[in-house]
């Protein structure tokens, strides 16, 4: 409980124990003797302890122009009632409506709490180490290529890899598991995560604000600012709606006597009006509705996922389809060469081992300065296989993009690359149906042959597209540059429903807008990938899905929403728990205006006391922001 929560729990405290004895002392006839001037004193104590604040703070917004608010619906019922000598009543309006707040105050400490939690993960220093020795510096003035020392217990202050030492790390912070992670020399590690025993030394990568720990608090930070469509509803319709009640009690006072035709005194229609007010304040659904979705974004950050806002929490409750990047999303991204087929004449050679080294030897030359996955596989197998690259031997290298590699090695023109880069270039091949990618090589144009590359499934996601499906999407798409084969291969082996293959950058963003044009009304179309050249898709979809461990600074940014694990389980769960969060933010809605409504009329036609005015607005109040509590605890599935 806060310094500010305590102080008002003592008022509320303070103020019952005086106006609960007066109150029974007034019931019991003690009181009926006193003059008029000294019970309403007596009555203005209590009153006064637990209302200043309230008034005070209606003054200020009525000078400022802010009138219509709660703290002046609640000055201006109470002020009536004791107008009308309801003094008893008037202290507990203000007693329960500050009970109330109190109720509301812990409440959202403890749904902020949920996230600023993550706060914890902001470095206070860090180990750097200079040529006098270990020197604690701030983490925000530490440059690129510094070595830091990271001592067991100690957080991760900084991204970079590690250049000596081995040990384990807690990543839960990052990912919402608890599941430990070993980190030794060449292993990337992120900022955030909690070393283990070992001493660990590492070479920065990024400064502190492009760290990762920075932009996860970054999300956090500004998720409340982009609002949820029923959150700005809410917001709008508490701007009209307190005004137009005020008014009604205004004209209830005026009307009143002359509908009644004299037969109820104006002081009997005054504490109806007052009573009127009291029901009318919307607390219920200007403080629950944005609680519901805090809470939501809460529990999501709890499970290792972070949405950028409450409209992403509401949009995610209506995702009709999902279209899934191949590489990096559903499937690992470790490529194997698999199978090496050198041509000769145009006929494939098979078993020439001599043939296969020379093929994968071209490749390799001529993808030296690649830092594509595929290139870097050939590479690896080069090296495998005792190869070593010579830049010299390279001259002229030029990417094309989504095409492959154009290259002068030892003077001849080396293409490396897909079956496109072959049409472009007119060289005569035969159509390859291998299962996987396929790396074709040709020398001053002529066929050389082809290399296999095989990619592995992340495990768990056929288990996350079936159980996405059980969580009410309708469609699971798969979009890739790769092969017709290979992507037929992963399709099938995931059951997504559909897939397209061969596909450029650009092709992939209007495949995506064709489906969003294909939606209905109140379908959304979400898009999950990792890598840079999905941030085009991730930016045009409804909702963009990044892989937050190891998905590229590009597609976290265009991103929605943010899995920090990669785990395509998630998706099912932020699903569940957006689903979870749209329902108890419609019930707190049709809950609040029913019994509100119901009251109000009520209360205009003199069949409810003060007492069940409280109850309409306190009372409502606090049951919704009961309900909206339980959308911080989602279980897992």
């Amino acid at each position: 409980m806060t310094k500010k929560q305590r102080k008002m729990l003592i008022r509320i405290i303070m103020t019952a124990v005086i106006f609960f004895p007066l109150l029974m002392l007034d019931n019991l006839g003690f009181m009926a003797g006193f003059p008029i001037f000294l019970r309403i004193i007596v009555f203005l104590i209590p009153y006064g302890i637990i209302g200043y604040d309230v008034i005070r703070r209606a003054c200020i917004n009525i000078r400022h122009g802010q009138v219509f608010d709660e703290n002046f619906l609640m000055m201006l019922a109470t002020a009536g009632a004791i107008g009308v000598g309801e003094y008893s009543e008037a202290v507990a309006v203000m007693l329960f409506y500050q009970v109330g707040e109190l109720f509301q105050s812990y409440a959202v400490g403890k749904s902020r709490n949920s996230i600023s939690s993550m706060l914890e993960m902001i470095p206070e220093y860090v180990n750097i180490e200079t040529d006098s020795g270990i020197e604690k510096e701030d983490p925000e003035e530490v440059t690129v290529g510094s070595i830091i020392v990271i001592m067991p217990g100690e957080r991760v202050p900084l991204d970079g890899i590690v250049i000596e030492g081995e040990s384990m790390l807690d990543t839960s912070a990052l990912t919402g598991e608890s599941v430990q992670r070993r980190a030794s020399e060449g292993d990337e590690i992120y900022s955030g995560c909690i070393n283990g025993k070992g001493i660990l030394k590492v070479r920065t990568t990024k400064e502190y604000d492009d760290s990762m720990v920075a932009k996860i608090l970054e999300l956090v930070e500004t998720a409340g600012e982009k609002k949820a469509k029923t959150e700005n509803f809410i917001t709008r319709f508490a701007r009209y709606y307190t005004p137009v009640v005020t008014i009604s009690a205004i004209l209830l006072v005026i009307f009143g006597p002359l509908v009644s035709g004299g037969t109820i005194s104006v002081s009997t229609w005054i504490f109806r009006a007052c009573t009127f007010l009291v029901v009318s304040c919307p607390c219920a659904l200007v403080i629950s509705v944005p609680l519901g979705f805090f809470g939501g974004i809460g529990a999501s950050s709890r499970h290792g996922i972070l949405v950028k806002g409450s409209n992403y929490l509401e949009l995610a409750s209506k995702i009709n389809t999902i279209v899934f990047d191949k590489t990096g999303t559903l499937t690992k991204g470790e490529f194997k060469v698999s199978r090496i087929v050198p041509f000769k004449e145009g006929k494939a050679v098979a078993g020439d081992k001599e043939m296969e080294y020379k093929l994968l030897s071209l490749a390799a030359q001529a993808e030296g300065y690649s830092t594509h996955p595929i290139a870097l596989s050939v590479l690896e197998t080069f090296k495998e296989n005792g190869g070593v690259t010579d830049a010299s031997r390279v001259s002229d290298v030029t990417e094309e993009p989504g095409l492959g590699i154009r290259a002068k090695t030892d003077g001849r023109i080396v293409l490396v690359g897909n079956e496109k880069l072959l049409n472009k270039y007119g060289i005569e091949h035969q159509h390859c149906e291998e299962k996987g990618t396929v790396v074709h090589v040709c020398v001053d144009n002529i066929y050389a042959g082809f290399i296999v590359i095989s990619d592995r499934i992340k495990e768990g996601a056929a288990e996350g597209i079936r159980e996405i499906k059980k969580a009410g999407v309708k469609r699971c798409l798969m979009l890739t540059g790769d092969r017709e084969e290979a992507a037929e291969a992963v399709a099938q082996k995931l059951e997504i429903d559909e897939y397209f293959a061969s596909l450029m950058p650009g092709d992939k963003v209007l495949k995506v807008e064709n489906l969003i044009k294909d939606n209905k009304k109140g379908e959304y179309t979400a898009f999950v990938g990792d890598g840079i050249n999905d941030a085009p898709v991730l930016a045009r979809a409804d909702i963009g899905i990044a892989m937050g461990s190891m998905g590229s600074d590009a597609a976290i940014e265009a991103a929605d929403i943010v899995l920090m694990d990669d785990n395509i389980r998630k998706i099912a769960l932020m699903i569940g728990i957006s689903g979870k969060t749209m329902r108890i933010v419609k019930q707190n809605i049709v809950f609040a205006l029913s019994v509100k409504i119901g009251v109000l009329i009520l209360s205009a036609l003199g069949y409810t006391n003060m007492w069940a005015a409280v109850f309409a607005d306190v009372g409502v109040c606090v049951l919704a922001i009961l309900n909206s509590m339980r959308t911080l605890n989602y279980k897992k599935i």
